[in-house]
């Protein structure tokens, strides 16, 4: 006897609730799946946010009147870094990371993400580094050189104390996880979306998050590189900053601003995102000029790159230059005007519903406006001159930032609240929420425009009462409680409405994205089966697509073996490639990432002794996380349904897995190019140079590491072309090469620069010659463990990933090796004056 459609669609929920469950009670901390570790981070984020905003009453209550005694100078320093490393690392970023990360898959019609147990990681990581800057705050010994921590005000001679260190730190811990995010994302995007979904189908907020996840990939890694150098000089007293010794603060500067002006849009563009996809909905009109907004954010991406120096107008650098980036920061309004106008055009077209999230999106509108033109005023050379480091750039970088961020994103909360709690929100206390944000938001920063234009200047905890600043800084002060005030009712909101108003099927806005088109609160797998998509993604049917979907009508309506499966699409037509097996729940993410804070704990309390073993702990606990796709035969192509069939992940050549090594080593990339622009400009620009003692590295030694590099990197490559003659001794062979160049790098680099802590250019080549032996480190790893691999028989030509992924660490390693040889040679005869060439 046949069984009936609702037997069957409860049969196979009941299947794949049973594969997709959590482990129960304090099991779910193992737990990997994107809804959870969405969640994770926004409710991280969203505690993080109240304790930077009770750091920022602080600071207005300080500043309220003339000379308070509140806070003493010392731990104003304190509050006024806390408040901006809070916002800018631990709330604005990791919130963005919790929307994506929870949203993406369903919009894209997917189970889950790529890398699941990388989500995971990140998140864990995100949480430790967070904990350490706040454990700080409550010892009092928290950063206190601002959120952009400048040299010489950060080195160890003018900040003595761990504080810096903290910093230094636990932002680098934090931005682990930004780096896995983007990875995560970035592929994830690319690969992990729904059959037929090609890349000019993808819903507009994929294409959002997929630059700025290819922006957080380039821009993290100089910041990383500049926190490393930094600490290396406070822990270690190499001088990259110390003028005195061939150092230049203003490395530090172009390092930070490399990262800190992208990060305003990493910012901007997700909440554009969000707006993107609201308007169209409650405008009941698609998106106008959809193409034309995916390439204002692509072109937006690309011109942020370039604007790093507009931060940097008051250093002396030359008018040409100043001249040049003045125009390239007002050419980036260009981009920003045509989202701008794509809106307001869908609005126009449509017949806008007057709801909350419309509220914050009106909101987003007039104070984002206002932050952009302060915007093209502070890009202006000769105003940004008269402004400079006063309040009115203060209030613009609020306005943007809030008008920018947190108006789009609380506009995006009310929206999917239905979708993540599944019940319907009545709005009694939303709109007197929106409107103490409002106003008491304008009425702080606003006002913080005219304390800028009367000279008023930043970081500055006390003032004359006959500066005229004071009744200003009141009304800011009392404008910036009634705004928290506002904050407050919205989290109660959202607590009640979470909690206690009814419940409902489907689609309450009547959106057409996929992230509607199943029930809500959802299940762990979004979708009992996986839709084909033969239009644009934000054109759809959820309703008539969720019942199908339900009732198991799509690809993957069924459970294979108890594995959990979603589907993996080539990039850019969306053509049926690979069945991705996912992970189950795990420890691993979690034991990985206390052994990640076990090194920077280790490095805060100066015990060196202890980082060997926490590099060997991370580096065996990632390894251990290949267990599970471990498979002693090939599976060939497996059915997926409706008539389709696709190879296992770990049978095809462009696996998601090799993506994201190829993304790691293109960030990697991005560091060690930041590397060598270090030591370049240091030549250039830094003082005491050339160099009185030169580094002594041996020529015969350069030759011999290098050689042994190639020779490494090209058995590497080898060994994967030919994985299924089972190439163990070339993979051993190539590890014996990596031995030998690592002993020779390691070698010239303790001996041959012993003026390393005398002078720059000596601490430039003995970084640069340790890179390159860490890298040959890691290859050796990379290496041992193929071979490992193909001695248990996980490796066969089909089965080669584990080596197609190995072979691109062995070709940027042997490429970066030798490259970094020869600009340690040419470093050092520049560095010489040109008497060495």
């Amino acid at each position: 006897m046949r069984e009936n459609p609702p037997s069957i669609a409860l049969r196979l929920h009941r299947e794949l609730t049973e594969a997709w469950s959590p482990k129960p009670g304090l099991g779910r901390l193992a737990a990997v799946n994107h809804s959870v570790i969405g969640l994770r981070f926004m409710v991280t984020a969203g505690v993080f946010f109240a304790i930077g905003g009770v750091l920022a009453m602080l600071i207005r209550a300080q500043l309220a009147t003339a000379a308070s005694p509140f806070m003493d100078e010392g731990l104003y320093a304190q509050v006024f870094t806390m408040h901006g490393t809070i916002m800018m690392f631990l709330f604005a970023i990791p919130l963005i990371e919790g929307f994506a990360i929870y949203l993406l898959p369903k919009l894209l019609g997917a189970r889950d993400l790529a890398f699941p147990r990388l989500g995971a990681y990140g998140y864990w990581c995100y949480l430790f580094g967070g904990l350490m800057l706040l454990a700080a705050l409550a010892a009092g010994v928290s950063p206190e050189s601002g959120w952009f921590m400048y040299t010489p005000l950060s080195s160890g001679t003018h900040s003595p104390g761990i504080n810096a260190d903290v910093w230094l730190l636990g932002v680098t811990f934090v931005e682990i996880s930004a780096v896995c995010a983007a990875v995560e994302l970035i592929v994830s995007i690319l690969k992990i979306r729904s059959p037929g979904m090609s890349l000019g189908r993808m819903p507009i907020f994929a294409w959002y998050m997929l630059v700025v996840g290819a922006m957080m990939l380039f821009a993290f890694p100089p910041l990383i590189l500049g926190s490393i150098l930094l600490e290396l000089e406070r822990a270690f007293d190499l001088p990259f900053f110390d003028p005195e010794r061939g150092g230049d603060p203003l490395l530090w500067q172009h390092l930070f601003w490399l990262f800190g002006h992208p990060e305003v849009y990493i910012i901007f563009l997700p909440a554009a995102g969000v707006l993107s996809t609201l308007i169209p909905v409650f405008a009941s009109q698609p998106l106008m000029g959809y193409r034309a907004v995916v390439v204002a954010i692509v072109s937006m991406a690309f011109l942020s790159f370039g604007l790093w120096v507009h931060h940097m107008y008051m250093v002396g650098i030359s008018h040409l230059a100043m001249a040049f980036f003045s125009a390239a920061s007002a050419l980036v309004a260009v981009p920003t005007a045509i989202q701008i106008f794509a809106w307001l055009a869908t609005l126009a077209h449509g017949r806008p519903r007057f709801t909350v999230p419309m509220l914050y999106v009106f909101g987003f509108f007039f104070v984002f406006v206002i932050g952009g033109l302060t915007g093209v005023m502070l890009a202006m050379m000769p105003f940004d001159k008269q402004a400079h480091d006063t309040h009115f750039v203060v209030a613009h970088f609020h306005y943007v930032l809030i008008g920018g961020f947190v108006f789009p994103m609380l506009a995006g909360l009310y929206y999917w609240l239905p979708h993540i709690s599944g019940r319907f929100p009545v709005h009694h206390l939303s709109k007197p929420a929106f409107w103490l944000i409002f106003i008491g938001f304008n009425a702080t920063f606003l006002v913080m425009h005219f304390t800028g234009l009367l000279g008023m200047p930043r970081r500055v905890h006390a003032y004359a009462a006959d500066s005229g600043w004071e009744i200003y800084n009141l009304i800011s002060s009392v404008g910036g409680f009634v705004m928290t005030i506002g904050f407050a009712l919205v989290l109660i909101d959202i607590i009640s409405q979470s909690r206690y108003r009814r419940g409902f099927r489907r689609n309450p806005w009547k959106a057409t994205t996929l992230d509607w088109a199943m029930p809500t609160p959802p299940s762990l797998y979004n979708f009992a089966s996986l839709p084909h998509i033969d239009c644009r993604a934000d054109m759809l049917e959820p309703d008539r697509i969720g019942n199908e979907l339900a009732a198991g009508r799509g690809y993957l309506g069924f459970v294979r073996e108890g594995r959990m499966e979603t589907l993996a699409v080539s990039m850019a037509s969306g053509r049926l490639e690979q069945v991705v097996q996912l992970p189950n729940d795990t420890w691993l993410p979690l034991w990985t990432a206390l052994a990640t804070a076990s090194f920077f704990i280790a490095m805060l309390a100066k015990l060196y002794w202890v980082l060997p073993f926490s590099v060997a702990a991370v580096v065996i606990l990632f390894l251990l996380w290949t267990e599970k796709s471990a498979q002693t035969s090939d599976a060939g192509p497996l059915p997926v349904g409706l008539g389709a069939s696709a190879v296992p992940h770990t049978e095809a050549p462009n696996a998601p897995s090799w993506w994201a090594m190829l993304l790691t080593l293109a960030a990697d990339g991005t560091l060690y190019a930041s590397l060598l622009f270090g030591g370049l400009f240091l030549w250039t620009s830094a003082p005491g140079w050339p160099s009185a003692a030169l580094p002594e590295i041996s020529l015969a030694l350069s030759v011999f590491a290098a050689s042994a590099l190639v020779a490494a990197g090209a058995l590497g490559v080898v060994a994967a072309r030919h994985a299924g003659a089972a190439p163990r001794g070339m993979l051993m062979a190539s590890a014996t090469a990596y031995g030998l160049a690592m002993f020779f790098l390691m070698w010239m680099a303790f001996s041959g620069t012993p003026d390393r802590m005398g002078h720059a250019l000596s601490a430039v080549c003995f970084v640069v010659l340790c890179y390159v032996a860490v890298h040959a480190a890691l290859g050796a790893v990379f290496a041992l463990y193929g071979a490992w691999r193909v001695h248990r028989g996980y490796v066969s030509a089909q089965r080669a990933l584990d080596l197609r992924i190995g072979r691109l660490w062995h070709l940027y390693t042997a490429i970066s090796g030798v490259l970094g040889l020869a600009f340690v040679r040419v470093l050092i005869a520049l560095g010489s004056g040109g008497d060495a060439l």
